[in-house]
């Protein structure tokens, strides 16, 4: 467990910070840019959490919150060996979402149309976290292309997405007060 009894440390002061393992890196380093975006999405997923009466989506919600703490650790520990004792983003979590994803997915009609990120207070908060979770999955993949990165942080972050897509819908009346996209809706005017 961590403990912390000092907030500020001044560790960071001269634009400079440590991963897990002790490293001393830029602020604005790749792997740290991603775990910002890491931690943005969770607090856009907080902010959902707000929005929501359904206690269905509530706890998974907090479950991907928890998750988005342990991709966090994961993403400042370099490296990309399962077995190099960090704590690492598992096959296991990312099924997890997609048992979710299928199970709301089962409540909702077929898509026949795009859907704009709107509806309901809470749809819409689950929209744009789905978005910001896209970003972290852009960073993530950005430090991959630079240094290793456990490959199931990916396939987490995309799970994620889709399960706050499909999310948004059951928050949307299971689709029924989803927005769809009207293509080419303003040429005219």
């Amino acid at each position: 467990m961590v403990r912390l009894d000092r907030i500020y440390t001044r560790d960071g002061d001269d634009g400079l910070t440590s991963l897990a393992d002790g490293t001393r890196v830029a602020k604005h380093a790749l792997r740290i840019a991603a775990q910002g975006e890491i931690d943005e999405a969770n607090c856009a997923i907080g902010l959902a959490r707000l929005h929501l009466a359904d206690a269905t989506l509530g706890p998974m919600l907090a479950r991907a919150q928890n998750d988005l703490f342990d991709l966090g650790a994961d993403i400042t520990v370099p490296g990309d060996d399962p077995a190099d004792g960090a704590l690492r983003i598992v096959a296991a979590q990312t099924a997890r979402l997609e048992r979710e994803i299928d199970r709301l997915n089962e409540a909702l009609a077929p898509l026949s149309s795009f859907i704009l990120p709107a509806g309901g207070a809470a749809a819409t908060h689950l929209h744009f976290a789905r978005a910001v979770v896209r970003r972290a999955e852009r960073a993530a993949s950005a430090l991959a292309a630079a240094e290793k990165v456990n490959r199931e942080a990916f396939r987490y972050l995309n799970r994620l997405s889709d399960l706050l897509f499909v999310m948004a819908r059951a928050a949307n009346g299971a689709g029924a007060g989803d927005v769809l996209w009207r293509k080419g809706l303003t040429r005219d005017l």
